[in-house]
């Protein structure tokens, strides 16, 4: 008979390889950045939200805060060395305001990670404590990572287009939080488990969102084009 163990850790590797399609989907996002020379409206919330959500789930993997929980610490590690790929590529290209606005958040979640590491290993005496701190972080912070997105089904919404809602983002999000959440379940671990299920609930509802505006998108861009063009030739 097949144990727990083995059947957690099977799904802690899906999860690995289906956490690193969800680091590698905005990709084709930074690429259209590059090639165009600007960030247009693409926002750097989600980006530097996960950010922090990986260094939080790096130390609550730590041998000396959760131990048997490397799966956690390899996915989020490669996380943290591609988010900061792609805020160094946003940097780049962003207007002034925006780069100031981004490196105080980024120098913000250093500072705060810091204050985190030490409060831990001095206040915290066993692994239990240690776990429940950093846990009760990774919940609040892995749900704003989650959360992030919203503002971007909020324009979707507006402007009845997805243009600045990658599908692929959406989709790798919503089995990502899927295949956590199954492999918190198995042994249950509480911190685990909500962040990742609201997670999978949020995937899942901005797949519906895309379904419901992506045969609109074409129109309404066609149109803001043909505005575009009726403005320049009035001036």
């Amino acid at each position: 008979m097949v144990s727990t163990d083995t059947v957690r850790n099977v799904v802690g590797i899906i999860g690995n390889v289906i956490s690193f399609g969800l680091f590698l989907s905005p990709l084709p996002t930074f690429i259209k950045i590059w090639r165009k020379n600007a960030v247009e409206q693409f926002s750097p919330i989600p980006y530097v939200a996960t950010l922090l959500n990986c260094m939080l789930w790096v130390f609550y993997g730590l041998p000396i805060v959760h131990p048997n929980s490397m799966l956690v610490v390899t996915i989020n590690g490669i996380g943290i060395v591609l988010e900061g790929a792609y805020l160094t590529i946003f940097f780049i290209y962003a207007p002034k305001d925006l780069r100031l606005k981004v490196l105080k958040i980024l120098v913000g979640e250093l500072a705060f990670m810091a204050v985190v590491v030490s409060v831990v290993l001095t206040v915290g005496h066993s692994h239990e404590k240690r776990s429940m701190i950093v846990g009760i972080l990774c919940v609040i912070f892995g749900t704003c990572m989650y959360a992030s997105p919203l503002t971007v089904m909020k324009m979707v919404v507006m402007t009845k287009s997805v243009k600045y809602m990658p599908f692929w983002l959406s989709l790798v999000s919503f089995l990502n939080g899927v295949c956590w959440t199954a492999y918190a379940l198995l042994k249950f671990d509480i911190f685990i488990t909500l962040p990742n299920g609201l997670g999978a609930l949020l995937g899942f509802l901005q797949l519906v969102l895309y379904g419901c505006y992506c045969r609109s998108t074409p129109i309404v861009e066609q149109q803001n084009e043909e505005r575009k063009r009726q403005e320049v030739e009035m001036a």
